[in-house]
């Protein structure tokens, strides 16, 4: 069969589609399947996309974008399925997934990671997002043969549109990229980590006051990697650019990984990305009991769930004082991961949407 592909983002740049269903592109073509992928958005204009100022282009690569889209549906008729992640467009209504559903007769696998039918305004995006036209999930959900959604949250969402929505979580490719494991044994100083882009630094402010406290009575690390330097009032904060080609290396670098969330509706939508990220490279991960985080971490096994500054504390004290425990977490962690949250695990999962 043949699957036309279309993302927002240039193939490479972007977690979410890279965790989603980059990673299975090969898996697809050894099966015999070929596949065609398009994005919204050209090389150039990601390159200024999150980039202060560039008006002009940024607007010219939305118009582009467009143009592009239109131009492909001639392609669309060559398809077996349509593969949408998020949207067609990431303005405006609907129109490309109304065509291809309702012209075309398209078989539309529609995947999304995120609360996205709720507005999460911030500066970067306030100029469009009166303009993202949100309320536009429900309708693609409903035209979809299938949904592909991160989460149970997600899921149940969908379903309101479409009995066709399954989980198929983010997953983790335990054999070519996060396949080493962290030695908590190894001397140097301690590292407590986490990683994110500037849209979620804001979760950290509940761990702050927790890691303030802690720095006064032991060394360690606390080492943020992230598009943007985050402002912390902590001596023992370190921030690492973020880099694709040494993401592995520097995730390694950690000996605990945090993922503190509100506990909000768009917050619920979250699949555990970081979590996953650091368990499958053996690293027990703290989180906030939030969304997909309970599922993904069993605390006191793999990990601990912490819902107050005291249990936040009481977490990294026994972390930051035991290396036994670490290792004995992060082997629990690593192994989660390859059970329930790689690429192989879930391969019959991916495959079975195009079915």
């Amino acid at each position: 069969m043949h699957i036309l592909f279309l993302v927002p983002y240039p193939l490479g740049k972007a977690p979410s589609q890279r965790f989603r269903f980059e990673q299975y592109i090969k898996l697809l073509t050894t099966e015999g399947h070929t596949y065609q992928l398009e994005p919204f958005v050209s090389e150039d204009t990601w390159a200024i996309l999150y980039k202060s100022g560039h008006t002009l282009r940024k607007a010219l690569g939305i118009v582009g974008g467009f143009l592009r889209r239109f131009l492909l549906l001639s392609a669309v008729s060559r398809a077996d399925y349509v593969f949408i992640h998020r949207e067609a467009s990431p303005i405006g209504p609907p129109i490309f997934e109304w065509i291809i559903a309702k012209l075309f007769r398209k078989r539309i696998i529609y995947d999304f990671d995120d609360a996205i039918w709720i507005p999460n305004t911030s500066a970067a995006n306030s100029i469009v997002a009166g303009v993202k036209w949100h309320h536009k999930v429900g309708s693609i959900c409903r035209w979809a043969y299938k949904v592909s959604c991160g989460n149970t949250y997600l899921r149940d969402y969908a379903r309101q549109f479409n009995a066709n929505a399954v989980v198929n979580p983010t997953t983790i490719d335990t054999e070519h990229l996060h396949n080493q494991v962290r030695d908590q044994q190894q001397f140097g100083p301690l590292v407590i980590g986490w990683t994110g882009t500037h849209s979620t630094l804001k979760y950290l402010e509940q761990v702050v006051p927790v890691l303030a406290r802690l720095e006064r009575e032991f060394e360690f690390e606390f080492r943020v990697i992230s598009n943007k330097p985050p402002q912390l009032p902590l001596r023992s904060l370190v921030f690492q650019p973020w880099r694709k080609e040494t993401e592995i290396a520097d995730l390694l670098g950690f000996h605990i990984g945090l993922m503190p969330l509100e506990d909000d509706l768009w917050a619920k939508g979250k699949c555990a990305f970081k979590a996953l990220q650091y368990m499958a490279l053996g690293e027990p991960a703290l989180v906030s009991p939030v969304g997909m985080n309970i599922d993904v971490v069993t605390d006191g096994l793999n990990g601990f769930v912490c819902a107050t500054p005291q249990e936040w504390e009481a977490a990294l004290r026994k972390l930051l004082q035991n290396a036994a425990l670490r290792t004995e977490l992060g082997e629990q962690a690593r192994q989660t991961i390859v059970n329930r949250y790689s690429v192989v695990a879930n391969r019959p999962t991916f495959l079975g949407l195009f079915s």
